[in-house]
């Protein structure tokens, strides 16, 4: 029986612990409301309120010789991942992971136009959400190499599924780029990527990184259209770069500044994973169905992928 630990437990968290613990392994996991601690009790994980916005109010964790998830987002604002730094501090030569598996962003790889994007694509973050990444990246990086645990990064694209559509955005009339402006960007099925975090864990290799995504290109006009297609919404407008520059959300049109087409055969070959949805046609179909989870939004890693 191994034990776990995954630091951020929130829809991607508890399906990896929940399938952990059908394994018969123990699970502890970190959440950062007391209200969110029911449905991980509930599935026999041993929840951990922390705080890492605040190094007092992190507890103490015992990490030595456990395989860590850490699946937490960076916080708000800043080019320096804080909550990473503090989870950081609590590390020591009697305290610290045999293994830990990372979900970062592609984001960090910034804008590479039409160019395929592999695991040797430099870094080119562009935003201050990626930077924090790379921040994240390097601080753990740097905390692996001085103690000696193995370190596997997980660069995800977007994540979608079950529960993870953006079916409140299209009913209050969310903007897209028309198709000749829209950039190219990748996806991932929420439960395909559940497998591939828990065979990083199985099969990476210390200093191993993959790009997560399903390998099928596509536009975010694509996807939001295709979503309201599959659930009989109205299609969204759609606005030239020159009219979503000058009045859509700007946070929102940050994301559209970025073009990447991601390879993920690093991934399919060496971590053996089969897609359960190589596309977003197939996705979509599967999410048509309610999710059976009830987790509130603990760090949701999806937010800047």
């Amino acid at each position: 029986m191994s034990d776990y630990t995954i630091i951020g437990c929130g829809d991607i968290g508890f399906r990896v612990a929940r399938d952990l613990i059908k394994q018969n392994h123990q699970v502890q996991a970190t959440i950062h409301f007391a209200e969110g601690i029911k449905v991980p009790q509930s599935a026999g994980i041993e929840t951990i309120i922390a705080n890492f916005d605040y190094q007092e109010d992190v507890p103490e964790l015992p990490l030595q010789g456990k395989n860590l998830f850490y699946f937490m987002s960076p916080q708000g604002g800043g080019s320096s991942d804080y909550r990473m730094l503090n989870f950081c501090r609590k590390l020591s030569a009697d305290n610290y992971p045999a293994k830990v598996v990372y979900i970062s962003t592609s984001g960090v790889y910034g804008d590479c136009g039409g160019d395929l994007v592999t695991e040797e694509t430099p870094l080119n973050p562009m935003t201050s959400r990626a930077k924090r990444r790379v921040s994240a990246e390097n601080q753990l990086r740097e905390q692996a190499d001085k103690f000696g645990f193995e370190l596997v990064i997980l660069r995800v694209t977007g994540i979608y599924g079950p529960g993870r559509l953006p079916i409140a955005q299209l009913k209050k009339g969310h903007e897209v780029l028309v198709a000749e402006d829209a950039p190219r960007t990748n996806r991932i099925h929420t439960l395909d990527l559940v497998q591939v975090c828990l065979a990083a864990m199985e099969k990476g290799e210390d200093g191993d990184i993959f790009n997560v995504c399903d390998g099928e290109d596509s536009s975010m006009s694509h996807y939001f259209m295709a979503v309201a297609e599959r659930y009989n919404l109205p299609q969204p407008k759609q606005l030239s770069w020159v009219e979503a520059e000058k009045g859509m959300n700007p946070l929102t049109f940050s994301f559209l500044k970025e073009s990447r087409r991601m390879s993920n055969q690093k991934m399919v070959e060496k971590l053996a994973v089969k897609l359960q949805y190589p596309t977003l046609e197939k996705g979509l179909r599967a999410s048509q169905s309610v999710s059976d989870l009830n987790v509130g939004k603990e760090h949701e890693v999806d937010k800047e992928n």
